[in-house]
């Protein structure tokens, strides 16, 4: 089946990329949430407005990219946890949380769907996330878990 992403998908592609996916995928996951449209000859019209729209955005919002890049780089960001004796947390440190304290820690707006977690954090310490500003963009966030 193909589709036309009206939204960026992790691994499959972003706004306007025309991709090849299982008929399944397409019309239960990716339509219905409104993350593509369906392809059709007279789409093509659509793609390049998307496109274009994209590539306007994309060079007014590198500059700001860059700005968000460098507060939270500057930042430090405080989690407190229920911990065991040992260090290990009774549950994980959520993506959800990260926003949180990053809000309330001063720090810009960001999307919860680009920051990206190798492993859950399960552990009191510092740990490194990886944040996307932008597409050729990523930020290194600094967070410390502390016990409650």
């Amino acid at each position: 089946m193909k589709l036309i992403l009206t939204q960026e998908v992790a691994n499959l592609g972003t706004p306007g990329d025309v991709v090849e996916v299982k008929d399944g995928y397409g019309r239960n996951y990716l339509m219905p949430r409104g993350f593509a449209i369906a392809w059709t000859k007279g789409a093509q019209r659509q793609i390049d407005s998307i496109k274009k729209a994209r590539s306007v955005r994309d060079v007014r919002d590198l500059g700001r990219a860059e700005e968000i890049r460098d507060q939270l780089q500057a930042l430090t960001v405080t989690i407190p946890a229920q911990a065991g004796s040992s260090g290990r947390l009774f549950g994980a440190v959520t993506i959800n949380d990260i926003v949180a304290a990053v809000t309330s820690a001063g720090g810009p707006e960001i999307d919860k769907r680009r920051i990206q977690l190798g492993n859950p954090i399960k552990t009191v310490g510092v740990h490194q996330v990886k944040v996307r500003v932008h597409d050729e963009m990523w930020a290194d966030l600094t967070l410390e878990v502390v016990a409650s």
